[in-house]
């Protein structure tokens, strides 16, 4: 058995039952074998072993009262993974499939995104299985103030900084840093994604979604391509998405389908976001209500998604953008999407496209963007609300838009000439892999066995 095959069987038995945790480790670690074998050192001094173990893991229970008085009691999690380059750095997710494996994966992930920026930030994540759906904003305060009691004495600006995920916008925000700063007397840069009128960044919001396609339109320029006229199929309707949508209408793209939990919407002369906007984020609604106004709009629910697969990619187009969760495109996805002439693939989700359909694409030579590289704008410009807040400056859009750019462009350039070095000038999964490994590899092996 080999180092890596035998490192993985080991994670099995000691964090059982987390599959998805399971697939982001061997992601990285089947990526990054060439550098092992150029840097024994590596495996001398157990990295490997040591990155895959959080530095800490923490579990609480959230009791809290709903609006009819009754107790409820849900699951909190933070694990703080890696601080080799610098404090934990990572969202919250608030949603109901939320458990330890969720967590340790999107932490695990965290750590190499976060070094792929070149900023001084670690990896962790956190969050509850807790619906926010539903919820009155009562609910939803009491729930973050239950919360943050416990998470408050683990977290801090020099130690580790959560910030929004799934189900964590900028009204849990707002609930969770006033019951920080209540319990620890203090008003500091301990959350990221605040409101701007209390120390937020500008662009942070729209960050995640204008940096996948920044990326993508780094993607292109290096085939003497661009975005201008491309029909772009997008999945979700939050926060990445929606941004996404607001990104490539800017530089000329089309938006042609979104999705949510209930459905898909495709809409062949493009999508209407202004409408989504007002579905999704001002009523709070189903995308299936975008049909009252466009009824040459085709509309699939989910309970007639094809088999093994989501509708949202069985459309022609020639960039798809996930954006929504997890697993969320299969092989049978990835095979439509090429049959159908689909050139980029460029991941604004964590961890979107199952490992069999990564390995279609990368076969097949389109252009992959993975998620770990593409959607790391938000924890940049999370991390430029940091150095705002650290200093007590403020900056404009367009100086946030334009650091969140140039990163994201370092980004691309970095895996892509990582790539080429270990001579697989396309596959930008193992040039983003070994790029951000190496670098949270090389600070661990100087600060010692901790």
């Amino acid at each position: 058995m080999s180092y890596i095959k035998e490192t993985i069987e080991k994670l099995k038995q000691t964090s059982p039952a987390q599959v998805e945790f399971y697939q982001a480790v061997e992601d990285v670690l089947e990526s990054i074998e060439p550098l092992l074998e150029e840097r024994p050192k590596y495996r001398e001094h157990s990295i490997i072993e040591r990155l895959v173990e959080p530095e800490r893991q923490i579990m609480f229970r959230v009791p809290w009262m709903d609006d009819d008085g009754k107790i409820q009691v849900n699951k909190g999690y933070r694990i703080e993974f890696n601080s080799a380059l610098g404090p934990y750095k990572g969202g919250l997710r608030f949603h109901p499939s939320v458990n330890a494996g969720i967590v340790k994966f999107l932490g695990f992930e965290q750590i190499f995104k976060n070094a792929l920026t070149g900023l001084p930030i670690g990896g962790g994540k956190g969050g509850a299985n807790f619906d926010p759906k539903g919820k009155s904003d009562a609910e939803i305060m009491r729930f973050c103030q239950s919360f943050m009691s416990e998470l408050y004495r683990h977290i801090g600006p020099h130690t580790d900084v959560p910030a929004g995920d799934i189900g964590v916008g900028s009204r849990e925000i707002g609930y969770l840093f006033g019951q920080y700063k209540r319990l620890a007397n203090r008003f500091d840069g301990v959350l990221t994604g605040k409101s701007e009128s209390w120390g937020g960044s500008q662009v942070r919001k729209e960050a995640t979604g204008y940096g996948v396609v920044y990326f993508a339109q780094c993607m292109m320029d290096d085939q003497d391509d661009s975005l201008d006229g491309k029909r772009c199929l997008i999945s979700g309707s939050g926060n990445v998405a929606i941004h996404a949508m607001e990104k490539l209408y800017e530089l000329g793209a089309k938006p042609i389908s979104c999705s949510d939990s209930s459905g898909t919407i495709y809409h062949d002369s493009g999508i209407d976001l202004d409408l989504v906007k007002r579905i999704k984020e001002e009523q709070g609604g189903r995308l299936k209500e975008y049909l009252e106004t466009h009824e040459d709009a085709e509309y699939t629910p989910t309970d007639d998604y094809p088999e093994e697969g989501h509708c949202v990619w069985r459309y022609e187009a020639d960039i798809a953008f996930p954006c929504a969760t997890q697993n969320e495109l299969t092989e049978k996805d990835a095979q439509a999407l090429l049959e159908n002439g689909c050139k980029y693939i460029v991941e604004g989700a964590n961890m979107p496209t199952t490992q069999a359909a990564v390995e279609l694409f990368i076969e097949s030579g389109v252009g992959y963007g993975p998620g770990k590289a593409s959607n790391a704008g938000g924890v940049a410009t999370s991390q430029l609300e940091m150095a705002q807040n650290a200093s007590m400056l403020r900056w404009d859009f367009e100086e946030v838009d334009e650091k969140l750019k140039d990163i994201m462009s370092n980004i691309y350039q970095d895996a892509k000439r990582t790539a080429e070095d270990f001579g697989h000038p396309s596959n930008l999964v193992l040039g983003a892999n070994i790029a951000g490994f190496r670098k949270v590899a090389d600070a661990m092996l100087e600060q010692g066995v901790v």
